[in-house]
């Protein structure tokens, strides 16, 4: 299906005004650009255009309130100022499995302050020698590359899920998985031998008759 035509059909009666979300993967686009968005999605926070044909952004209308951005698997090569110029509020960028070869052409993503995690999965680009260092050096205001911050940390699914702007790596995973639930199971073998509630004592009593009746077993 033809992207402009993708477009009206996911806009369901709405007006351009109202939609807040739009995701028109796997259509087409004819001459490999933007066909049938236009800055009258002021609203258009979340792009996705996943598989659509795309060689240029270089008629992607002004979406001042665009967070996130879908555009995996196309054949995009440059021309990344644009999406800097009429997506300045960008959070999030996947921009795997297009034609990025080399640090130059992700440069202008300098200018998305904003910018927190940069996906470039399956692109040439990484393959260069020190990539991952590289493009923390060259976008400093990144936490997540692929997924991932300069600690090799991956991204929290309660972050990944949620689209909301990261905060400093470290701040809700402290240690690595599984040590909070570790702490969880002393903390309730504390309560077994010192509780002093009827109730906690009773529940003790009857978690140590199931170990003795285990260990006969």
């Amino acid at each position: 299906m033809e992207m402009k035509k993708r477009i009206s059909l996911e806009l369901r009666n709405r007006n351009p005004a109202e939609v807040a979300e739009l995701v028109v993967d796997n259509c087409r686009s004819s001459d490999g650009e933007v066909e049938g968005l236009t800055d009258e999605y002021v609203e258009l926070e979340i792009l996705s255009m996943v598989n659509a044909g795309l060689s240029s952004l270089s008629k992607l209308p002004s979406l001042p309130k665009l967070l996130g951005g879908e555009r995996y698997d196309n054949t995009i090569s440059g021309g990344l100022d644009t999406l800097a110029e009429k997506c300045p509020n960008l959070t999030h960028l996947n921009l795997g499995g297009n034609k990025i070869k080399e640090l130059s052409t992700i440069e202008p993503l300098q200018n998305l302050k904003n910018l927190k995690s940069l996906d470039l999965y399956s692109c040439e680009i990484t393959a260069l020698d020190d990539y991952r260092d590289s493009v923390f050096e060259l976008l400093p205001q990144l936490t997540y590359l692929d997924g991932f911050d300069q600690e090799d940390v991956e991204v929290p699914d309660s972050e990944a899920d949620n689209g909301e702007s990261f905060g400093s790596p470290g701040d809700d995973e402290a240690g690595p998985p599984g040590d909070d639930d570790d702490d969880d199971d002393e903390e309730e073998d504390d309560d077994e031998e010192g509780s002093e509630g009827d109730d906690e004592v009773g529940l003790s009593y009857l978690m140590k008759e199931g170990i003795q009746v285990s260990s006969h077993d």
